[in-house]
């Protein structure tokens, strides 16, 4: 390795996050190989929006004339590859941090992931994890990089990396601003280093770069700025490129949103929704979400403040003449221009969204079943815009099948009059954990539909809701409810207040209260919660966010037409002090408890439900 005799060669090793990265590169199988020159592309790219805007505001920079390029050569005879763009560059920190460490916490879950079902791994994927530079070593053995920062006065450096265990960094004798890439590709890939091959590959994922990009002595990249192309001139092939490329994402959008808006506030956008959620939903804006530009010059690539966050999944460009290209980051962010940007392009993607729901209910449900748990955020957060989040909530029901989804208006259609002008709900963390929930015994028996809500978001969603079309929104838990019928197979009124009085006995402060169930039909006992209490899901949820967390006590209510409690209660006028009496009563109660996901000691339930079991089995 060549070296600057001014500067020993320091040397670095990779973070270990890194290290497993590098050889799920080098070691897995791979699709699609020639990815690594989009992401070179796209790197290239960043850096010279980078630079165009430092100009703005500091024009003495380094080559502050320099002709804002992507230059690329290769050579057939020799199989070497050089990508240099005259960008912002790198100083010798970004070099052994940006080169050496993984910036996206998404990156190690998606390891983890890649690891544990031995999957293939698909070249694709790496850009959505902001480390696409490394997807090189899929393609050659060693990688050099020499960089100049744009501020006069930068050093330049150069990087070398076989992509093993260390890399090694250097001073470099390079004079002109911005970096420049260089590698022989392995023998198996050597078809890239061909001027042909490079051409078609740039045309097929880099034709939307906004800066000359250049093969040799042709430029290659013939479309730019589509957001200013009228929506009839772009192929669905342009728009689904141009998603790839601003993405990093390697599926095509589920749908997309163009805007050419004239008015009190002037701009253009062309806004793409995800087919896909990333692993986490709730961080899906990670480093980019709406890149901003002013009359084509771009300002920032993670505007955020172009949209609700409930909203953030959306990618996509804003392209508006109405800011100054001067504009700093904390400028946009209280700009009335953005503001009011912010608040069109919600109601349009509402409007989107609304559309998709009324006319592909498909395309709709794959949307929601991928970001409804952020976008239902929005009722919380967006009051302007509530009941229109509210018309597009969709849940699971009694009366659909598992997967199927309804909204509130059809649900009120489907009421009847045993609803008592009520929508119910439940909550828990699977559907087949609330179909067997006990509670839900008098609302089968009566027909009426419950929604069946799993999404923890859910748990903080619909208490904000409180109502649709003049209907409360109420937890079957907490729901107060009289029964006409006469059922005769009942404890009568003394025996029912007799052994009530000996549950509330024997389980003292466990409870806030012991009651006569009108909701159970074919289980003994049930827990509910209290006039001030939380839903139970709502509580758990809690103790995870904060482990000092203390839920409320339950209400058990028991169901006096069941032949557990009839048998109990004659029992107890027979013996009150009969041991096999007070463990029952200990025992239901547990069990309830097991149902609930609150029981403390499961080892007691089993022990004594063994010892029943023994007893009942003895001669």
């Amino acid at each position: 390795m060549e070296q600057n005799k001014s500067m020993a060669a320091e040397k670095f090793e990779f973070k270990a996050e890194m290290k497993q990265l590098l050889q799920l590169i080098i070691h897995s199988l791979y699709t699609n190989p020639e990815i690594f020159l989009r992401e070179l592309v796209s790197n290239s790219s960043d850096a010279l929006n980078k630079v165009r805007f430092m100009k703005l505001t500091n024009p003495d920079i380094v080559d502050s004339d320099a002709e804002l390029t992507i230059r690329i050569s290769v050579n057939p005879d020799t199989s070497e590859f050089t990508i240099e763009d005259s960008g912002i560059g790198m100083t010798k920190e970004d070099l052994t941090g940006r080169l050496g460490t993984i910036a996206s916490s998404g990156t190690m879950e998606f390891i983890r992931q890649m690891k544990e079902s031995k999957q293939s791994l698909d070249a694709n994927m790496i850009g959505q994890f902001g480390v696409g530079f490394y997807s090189l070593f899929m393609v050659t053995d060693e990688v050099t990089v020499e960089t100049r920062f744009a501020e006069q006065g930068a050093k330049a450096y150069k990087w070398i990396s076989e992509g093993h265990d260390t890399f090694e960094i250097v001073e470099s004798d390079k004079e002109s601003r911005g970096t420049k890439i260089s590698f022989k590709f392995k023998e198996e890939y050597k078809d890239f280093a061909s001027d042909y091959r490079i051409k078609d590959i740039l045309q097929k994922y880099s034709n939307f770069v906004d800066f000359p990009l250049y093969v040799g002595e042709e430029k290659v990249n013939k479309v730019t700025a589509l957001w200013h192309k009228r929506k009839d001139d772009i192929s669905e092939d342009e728009l689904n490129e141009f998603y790839k490329f601003i993405s990093n994402d390697y599926q095509e959008p589920l749908g997309n949103l163009h805007l050419n808006i004239e008015g009190n506030v002037n701009f253009k956008a062309l806004l793409f929704v995800p087919k896909v959620a990333p692993p986490d939903v709730f961080r899906a804006s990670q480093d980019k979400s709406i890149h901003l530009y002013s009359s084509k010059v771009f300002i920032q690539d993670d505007a955020k403040n172009l949209l609700p966050d409930y909203l953030e999944f959306l990618k996509g460009v804003v392209d508006t003449e109405d800011l100054p290209l001067n504009v700093s980051r904390e400028v946009t962010q209280n700009s009335p221009v953005m503001a009011k940007i912010k608040s069109i392009l919600t109601g349009k993607v509402l409007g989107l969204l609304e559309e998709w729901a009324d006319k592909d209910k498909e395309k709709y449900e794959t949307f929601y079943n991928n970001f409804g748990s952020l976008f239902k955020t929005g009722v919380n957060a967006d009051f302007a815009n509530k009941d229109r989040i509210v018309e597009l909530l969709r849940f699971e029901t009694t009366k659909t099948e598992a997967g199927e989804l309804t909204s509130f208006n059809s649900y009120v259609a489907r009421m009847g009059e045993a609803n008592d002008n009520k929508i119910y709900y439940i909550s828990g963390n699977t559907r087949e954990s609330l179909e067997t929930n006990p509670n839900l015994e008098y609302f089968r028996k009566n027909d009426i539909e419950v929604l069946l809500l799993t999404d923890p978001a859910d748990i903080f969603t619909i208490p904000y809701i409180n109502e649709y079309d003049g209907k409360q929104i109420v937890s079957i838990e907490k729901a107060e409810i009289k029964r006409d019928d006469n059922d005769e197979s009942k404890l009568d009124e003394s025996q029912t207040k007799s052994i009530i009085e000996y549950f509330k006995e024997v389980l003292g402060d466990e409870v806030e209260d012991v009651v006569e169930s009108q909701r159970l039909v074919d289980s003994a006992v049930t827990l509910v919660v209290g006039k001030a209490g939380m839903d139970a899901h709502m509580e758990k949820m809690m103790q995870l966010l904060d482990k000092q967390f203390k839920g409320s006590k339950r209400i058990l209510e028991i169901n006096t037409s069941h032949g557990l409690i009839k048998n109990l209660a004659t029992l107890l006028g027979e013996n009150k002090e009969s041991e096999i009496l007070r463990e029952s009563v200990e025992q239901l109660y547990q069990g309830a408890l097991l149902i609930e996901g609150y029981i403390q000691k499961p080892s007691d339930f089993v022990k004594r439900m063994t010892e029943f079991m023994e007893k009942a089995t003895s001669k």
